[in-house]
């Protein structure tokens, strides 16, 4: 189904939105590790826009981090993000995966089942699992 003349037409994803219980840690790792770079001031409260690319020629691919009160809920299984991926250049793939285990995480492989590529899976430091993707060719 295509929508037909009425359906919405989508330009690219423009963010994804998670709920992180230490706002230092996750930055730690989305910010310091993964290198996005903050379009909000980190001084001010609330959520903080980190850019992952972009998602059209107007707006940037966004990964926004949105601290929990310290009372929060625990995180249970099955959680509602399966995981988030991000695309690193083809020639940075074995430095990004080098760069993770050499901070502790583990690291695993995998392959897509549907894009020629390389693939690699690190959970964040709240649990989330984050794909990093890069061209196989």
């Amino acid at each position: 189904m295509d929508g037909g003349p009425h359906g919405v037409r989508i330009v690219g994803l423009a963010e994804v939105v998670l709920n992180v219980r230490d706002l230092g840690r996750a930055l730690a790792f989305y910010r310091d590790l993964l290198r996005l770079a903050p379009i909000s001031p980190l001084d001010r409260p609330g959520p903080v826009f980190l850019k992952a690319g972009a998602a059209s020629s107007e707006l940037p691919a966004l990964v926004v981090l949105v601290p929990l009160p310290p009372d929060a809920a625990d995180f249970v299984a099955p959680r509602t993000l399966h995981h988030l991926a991000l695309a690193v250049p083809a020639e940075a793939f074995d430095a990004a995966g080098a760069a993770l285990k050499a901070q502790g995480f583990t690291v695993r492989t995998g392959q897509h089942p549907i894009l020629l590529s390389r693939t690699m899976y690190v959970d964040d430091p709240d649990g989330n699992e984050v794909e990093l993707i890069a061209s196989a060719g």
